[in-house]
């Protein structure tokens, strides 16, 4: 049975990592790193994704402290993806996924992998999207 789509936000100061589920919300595969311009241009951005892709839900990366608390960085998160929601008029639900240590665990398989420095700075925060959102979907598989 096909599900809706998923979208992964690994949202940073400088860089948004924009993975996706498959149509059955089995798998995340990477989209693309968006780099950060106004929040204008990012919201359209990831509007044309929720468009193009017929996303249900957008998978929001949480930085939370390693106490579990909610620092500076997380509230930052947070009113972003409240004023996205908004910009996307509601149509997409939002829910936020614990994202400690995904940009950690993102370098270790790009590391194993023989990603050179360059590249790994091109596509961490994709890979990091990818982490949250598969995380999610294997805590919420059936």
């Amino acid at each position: 049975m096909k599900k809706a789509r998923l979208l992964g936000l690994d949202v940073g100061e400088k860089r948004i990592g924009i993975a996706i589920s498959d149509p059955f919300g089995w798998s995340a595969q990477p989209v693309k790193t968006l780099h950060r311009q106004s929040d204008t241009t990012d919201f359209e951005e990831i509007a044309d994704c929720v468009a193009e892709n017929q996303v249900a839900c957008l998978v929001v990366g949480l930085p939370k402290n390693m106490n579990g608390t909610i620092g500076s960085q997380g509230e930052s998160v947070q009113a972003f993806a409240e004023e996205l929601k908004t910009y996307l008029s509601a149509e997409v639900e939002v829910r936020f996924w614990d994202e400690r240590l995904s940009s950690r665990s993102a370098e270790r398989v790009l590391l194993e992998g023989n990603v050179s420095r360059k590249k790994r700075k091109d596509v961490i925060d994709k890979m990091a999207a990818v982490i949250i959102l598969q995380n999610y979907l294997d805590a919420h598989s059936n």
